[in-house]
């Protein structure tokens, strides 16, 4: 097993999990939710301190095999579970970490199941991060990241391998990381197309983004208790 691929895949991880997390902390900052967007900011800081420790340890080699694939993604799931959690334990919108991580793991798996029972009084900076775990996962978490790590030789298709659910794995383009981006890319540019969609119906900016992340996410998971109460009719 090589130990050193693994764990500085993990490195690149956490780094970009860290990037991620500040756009719920530029949500924050929007909403002047400044006790929220320093729970996002350091979430991050720690995130991407980790992630830079991780990912200087030097394997003797850069290419990795399916044993390594399996428990790096593995070690991916849990990993970013955990950091994504975080926020909402130290905001105390989910105090239990148990049921934190549950929210987080809902997220990322675009399950949709929730321990809240309500929603609406949640911070933005919350809700669009809640949201956002959702739109992540709707590709699979590792789809997502496969499209941005650096790795070499046949170490993306053994970590697609090690993420698909199927026996075998269908590339559009020889280059897994070619195929990842070119599904992300279809991905965002359909999210963007229906959050217009959305606008032009009367919902407001903050709810069409995460209403349409989780439709395209597949997910039933909810930032109001009815999306639709916040449309204004044309009538009225």
């Amino acid at each position: 097993m090589n130990y050193a691929i693994v764990f500085r895949l993990l490195g690149y991880i956490l780094m970009i999990e860290g990037a991620l997390l500040l756009l719920p902390a530029v949500t924050s900052l929007i909403y002047a939710e400044w006790a929220v967007m320093g729970v996002f900011l350091l979430t991050a800081a720690i995130s991407g301190a980790l992630g830079f420790a991780l990912q200087a340890i030097k394997p003797r080699s850069k290419v990795f095999y399916m044993r390594e694939g399996f428990a790096a993604t593995a070690l991916s799931w849990i990993t970013i579970s955990i950091m994504g959690a975080v926020p909402f334990v130290l905001t105390g919108c989910i105090p239990n970490p148990v049921d934190a991580m549950f929210e987080t793991v809902s997220g990322f798996t675009t399950t949709g199941a929730s321990i809240l029972p309500g929603v609406e009084g949640l911070p933005n900076g919350i809700l669009f991060w809640r949201s956002f775990t959702h739109w992540i996962g709707g590709m699979g978490v590792l789809v997502f990241l496969l499209s941005l790590l650096p790795l070499t030789g046949g170490s993306h298709v053994n970590l697609m391998k090690a993420e698909s659910p199927g026996p075998q794995v269908d590339k559009l383009v020889p280059k897994v990381q070619s195929t990842a981006k070119i599904l992300y890319g279809i991905y965002f540019a359909l999210t963007v197309v229906e959050v217009c969609f959305l606008l032009a119906g009367g919902m407001n900016v903050f709810d069409s983004r995460p209403l349409a992340r989780r439709v395209l996410a597949a997910s039933a998971s909810r930032t109001t208790a009815l999306p639709a109460s916040r449309l204004t009719s044309s009538g009225s």
